[in-house]
């Protein structure tokens, strides 16, 4: 079945603001399925009872922003398949055109739209992608690596992941030109203390650069789904709609080991009742299999499933009668995301284009990150916030499971701010955000009149930074490595599952973590590989 075909038999997976641009008249500029053929991209089906039964070497859940390249990388040698609880993003320009960034996540739905919203126990509201290609389909394409530092914490191979981000970069990576906004932002990065300027540089460097987009020159989106096309397509089937219920487990014959050996699943817009399996493929002469169950569900999803799969903290597991299959306490904790203050350079919701962030400010020690886009709030009005995330905070939560239902959101609480060094490092980081938004260039930008009042003491700094905290959505951890995952990200306990996302991070790398995302599904992808050669 074409890509054409898949969209047009999943006619409620179309969001009301997509039917919006239809009748509109502004989506002549959609791929055709011609165009989509020409891509080489892996067979996509939603056809639940086309994959239902079948087998294959790697089992990757969550086609997301490190999903994509894992499954890419894995498919020059094995058989893939790659499940989505999401739809294609190729034929929806809110995914795919510039023009339209930041439409698809001014509204939510329950089953098929592009992003999840979830409130935080923080009371907080947050988003997941919920569509081929993950976060990266819906955020602002801002691309940068994390530093040598992050990568040496990690304990990876500094070559390996210089060709890993090589390997992505040659693909999906564009030098912007900047915008009227983004050139303003610049300047009043610099005039407000934060140097050196580092120009296009796709490093994490302290100072003022401009940074890779997703985006190419002529506005189209290049998502992490892109990599697909970079493996063998043969070898890969994408299952679009389904959500992971749990993963199977088998004990092997001695009755001492536990297996991964496949996934249940179901329609992502349907009864949670009617459930199908998928396995992976047994070795030779053998009742173990060679490859693995990998969960790429991102930090909300990958802590979910292994939690409604009996891996977890036993006395959680039990208030929802789950047979604990791997006693592994880590699951679910070291939540964190980073606190982030948004100052409004403009307070006049108008008629602006939206314009994705292409211009980073790091400052203090790499501490601080600061952009500033101009971000829809309805249909046919924006706003220009500039906002600051604070890169490391020591404050961390935790998350657990609402119901047994793989569709409903878990119950996250990342203690924003709860430390009192991360309340400090936000005043700090407020002062800062001030001196940006009142420089020259953004007053000039805007018009002097629009220049904002300065906050000044530290008892204002820290009450509105309570008040107004928000997210960057930059979360990470629920699978950290150590506590749930080895370095070779297989889980604890059990053999033939495995964890590669952002769930595994002790902190978010870089500027925007979705370049290492990006990275990690292919350098893992590759370490694999060698694995599997060496055996």
């Amino acid at each position: 079945m074409g890509h054409r075909e898949i969209y047009m038999a999943a006619p409620h997976m179309i969001d009301r603001l997509s039917i919006l641009l239809v009748l509109l008249g502004v989506v002549s500029s959609w791929p055709s399925s011609s165009m989509l053929q020409g891509m080489n991209l892996p067979h996509m089906t939603w056809d639940v009872e086309e994959v239902s039964g079948k087998s294959f070497d790697y089992i990757i859940v969550g086609g997301g922003t490190a999903g994509c390249p894992l499954a890419s990388t894995l498919s020059m040698k094995f058989s893939v398949l790659l499940v989505e609880r999401g739809g294609s993003p190729y034929e929806n320009p809110l995914v795919m055109e510039k023009k339209y960034y930041g439409l698809s996540l001014l509204e939510t739905d329950y089953f098929s739209s592009l992003s999840q919203r979830f409130v935080s126990a923080d009371g907080v509201s947050n988003l997941r992608g919920r569509v081929l290609g993950g976060s990266s389909a819906i955020n602002g394409g801002f691309y940068s690596r994390a530093s040598r530092e992050f990568v040496e914490r990690s304990g990876w191979d500094q070559e390996m992941v210089e060709k890993a981000y090589e390997w992505v970069e040659s693909r999906v990576v564009f030098q912007p030109a900047l915008t009227p906004w983004q050139t303003t932002t610049q300047f009043g990065l610099l005039q407000a203390g934060i140097l050196p300027y580092n120009g296009y540089s796709l490093e994490h460097v302290e100072g003022t650069k401009i940074g890779g987009s997703i985006f190419d020159k002529s506005g189209i989106r290049h998502t992490s789904a892109d990599l697909l096309r970079g493996g063998n397509p043969e070898n890969v089937t994408v299952l679009l709609n389904a959500t992971v219920k749990n993963i199977v487990f088998r004990n092997s014959s001695g009755g001492n080991e536990t297996w991964a050996t496949g996934i249940s699943f179901i329609r992502s817009d349907q009864s949670t009742e009617e459930t199908f399996e998928a396995f992976l493929n047994m070795a030779n002469d053998s009742t173990a299999p060679q490859g693995d169950i990998i969960l790429a569900a991102g930090a909300i999803g990958s802590p979910t499933i292994l939690l409604l799969s009996g891996v977890g903290p036993p006395k959680h597991l039990e208030k929802f009668d789950i047979p604990v299959i791997v006693n592994l306490t880590g699951v679910g904790r070291d939540m964190k995301d980073s606190p982030c203050i948004s100052l409004l350079a403009d307070s006049r919701p108008m008629e602006r284009p939206a314009d994705p962030p292409q211009v980073t400010g790091i400052a203090s020690d790499l501490k601080f990150v600061i952009e500033a886009g101009i971000l829809p709030i309805s249909f046919n009005t924006t706003l220009i916030p500039v906002a600051g995330k604070l890169a490391f905070p020591v404050s961390k939560g935790r998350l657990k499971l609402n119901s047994t239902d793989p569709r409903e959101n878990p119950s996250v609480k990342f203690n924003y701010l709860n430390k009192e060094q991360d309340l400090r490092q936000c005043v700090e980081m407020v002062e800062l955000l001030q001196r940006v938004v009142s420089s020259q260039a953004v007053t000039v930008f805007l018009g002097v009149e629009h220049k904002k009042g300065i906050m000044s003491g530290q008892e204002e700094l820290s009450s509105f930074c309570k008040k107004n905290v928000r997210t960057f959505y930059h979360y990470h951890g629920g699978c950290p490595v150590g506590s749930v995952v080895d370095s070779d990200y297989r889980v604890h306990g059990v053999k033939g599952l495995r964890v590669v996302d952002g769930s595994t991070f002790l902190e978010s790398p870089g500027t925007n973590p979705m370049a290492t995302l990006m990275m990690l599904g292919r350098y893992q992808g590759m370490k694999i590989l060698q694995e599997r050669k060496s055996a």
